[in-house]
């Protein structure tokens, strides 16, 4: 019987020694996009991929779910340190970066993750006039300080859709969802992840969060809870969601809905949020936890950990 190693070598293929390097080996075959694998750090992996296309992230994200590797979004600052487990960065790069009306005189913007805040400023959106040109869309949105509209008032943001790509491999469609929305959810997995999310906005911690004037939860349940005159919206959710929830594969932003956030610094936020520990603070953790659980249960993406 011929032994794998001579199989091997008459292919020229050469045999993983462990799961990292067959992980980086299968993602590496199977991506178009740019792939570059770091030196391991006390026995412990790390790679970047810049994707070429959206089967890249679909590729990666199986993979990462195949061998226990988290998926993490690049160019942001993750809440907890990433080193003691394997991780893949995804970095959206200039192949994903498109930004166009929806049709011709339309005020609402097709986004992808990869285009540049400086790059909405020049298609009119001045929301971004006092942020870093430089910062990618995927970016901004999973950055809690640059998505920290008071409570309630989400609708700001200007985002309007989102298609996110989840741990499970499912792309939801995520928007408006009023009293008298008739449209049928589409697809199993938004069937299960949407009545759950409505169930939590009602649940008294979430009620707890409401009253606060900066939501004191990580993941932005108010936006389910919106300031009156404002339907719902479920994209909105994941405005500062620290890449935690789910790979974002595009947005839809209205530029006529679109606002700047209220000026606060670093020391203002540090101290509402310590303010909040005593009263709602632990009901925004509490809720932290059941949206991750809801998104990503097997934990492809990162746990958010502590913050502020």
């Amino acid at each position: 019987m011929e032994s794998r190693s001579r199989r091997a070598f008459l292919t020229g293929r050469r045999l993983s020694q462990n799961p990292w390097e067959a992980f980086c080996q299968r993602l590496r075959s199977a991506a178009t996009g740019t792939f570059f694998e770091f030196e391991m750090h006390e026995g412990v992996g790390s790679a970047r991929l810049i994707p070429k296309q959206a089967s890249d992230v679909h590729h990666a994200r199986a993979l990462c779910a195949e061998y226990g590797v988290l998926l993490a979004l690049d160019g942001i600052q993750h809440a907890s340190r990433l080193n003691e487990e394997p991780v893949l960065w995804v970095e959206p790069g200039r192949d994903m970066a498109g930004c166009q009306r929806l049709e011709p005189g339309s005020s609402k913007w097709f986004v992808q993750p990869g285009c540049l805040l400086g790059e909405l400023e020049a298609a009119g959106f001045q929301q971004f006039a006092d942020l870093p040109c430089h910062i990618t869309v995927a970016a901004w949105l999973a950055d809690r300080t640059l998505c920290d509209w008071n409570a309630g008032e989400t609708f700001k943001s200007g985002m309007v859709h989102a298609s996110v790509l989840l741990a499970d491999g499912s792309s939801v469609n995520l928007g408006a969802f009023g009293e008298s929305n008739q449209k049928p959810l589409d697809g199993l997995r938004l069937q299960q992840l949407v009545p759950a999310l409505f169930q939590a906005s009602v649940h008294p911690d979430a009620q707890l969060c409401r009253q606060a004037q900066h939501w004191p939860g990580r993941y932005r349940l108010d936006a389910l809870l919106p300031a009156a005159g404002h339907a719902p919206n479920l994209a909105q959710l994941l405005l500062g969601h620290g890449g935690d929830l789910g790979w974002i594969e595009w947005v839809v932003l209205d530029e006529q809905l679109a606002q700047p956030q209220a000026e606060r610094s670093y020391a203002d936020r540090y101290s509402s949020r310590q303010r909040a520990q005593g009263d709602a603070g632990t009901c925004g953790t509490n809720l932290d936890a059941r949206i991750k659980a809801l998104f990503d249960p097997a934990d492809v993406f990162p746990y958010p950990g502590q913050d502020v």
